[in-house]
């Protein structure tokens, strides 16, 4: 499988989002891969309202099974979230499960006007009714279980795509 070229894809999704995007709109990143993806789009957009940044790892719904994640975050929403635009910004959109975490870990901060959510790559395999409004690219076949897709972000800024094997 050949796998788009991230930096296209960024320029792809800066180009679908600007022309919703309005001065009161926020972004907020899901860790990991998510925050940096929104670092680049708030830089990009121009945005005037500060970044925020979501890790999910309390509202997965299957914490029990999976357990905490070693590395979990603190989730950092620097602005107010009642009645404004919110753009909930991940890497690559899967099942699902972790945008609706998202969404539950942002209302815990207030009832926001609008939820939008832009992702790089839409993978496939969705298990809850989620989709994406920005979307720089849709694989053509969905990706088998055992292979998840990860955005990397080198030493100079720059953003690429690998497929790995799934834990």
């Amino acid at each position: 499988m050949e796998l788009p070229e991230a930096e296209r894809l960024i320029v792809e999704l800066v180009a679908q989002m600007r022309p919703a995007i309005t001065p009161d709109t926020a972004l907020v990143g899901i860790h990991t891969g998510g925050v940096w993806l929104a670092e680049r789009l708030h830089a990009e957009l121009g945005l005037e309202a500060p970044l925020g940044s979501i890790d999910v790892a309390f509202y997965r719904d299957d914490l029990d099974s999976r357990g905490l994640h070693a590395k979990a975050r603190r989730s950092e929403i620097p602005f107010d979230v009642e009645g404004r635009p919110v753009v909930i910004v991940d890497d690559v959109l899967y099942t699902g499960r972790t945008t609706r975490a998202a969404l539950n870990a942002l209302f815990d901060y207030g009832r926001p006007a609008r939820v939008d959510l832009a992702v790089l790559v839409d993978r496939g395999g969705r298990e809850l009714p989620i989709e994406a409004r920005y979307c720089a690219h849709r694989l053509e076949r969905p990706l088998p279980p055992n292979r998840n897709l990860q955005l990397d972000r080198g030493d100079d800024g720059l953003f690429s795509l690998r497929l790995i094997e799934a834990k």
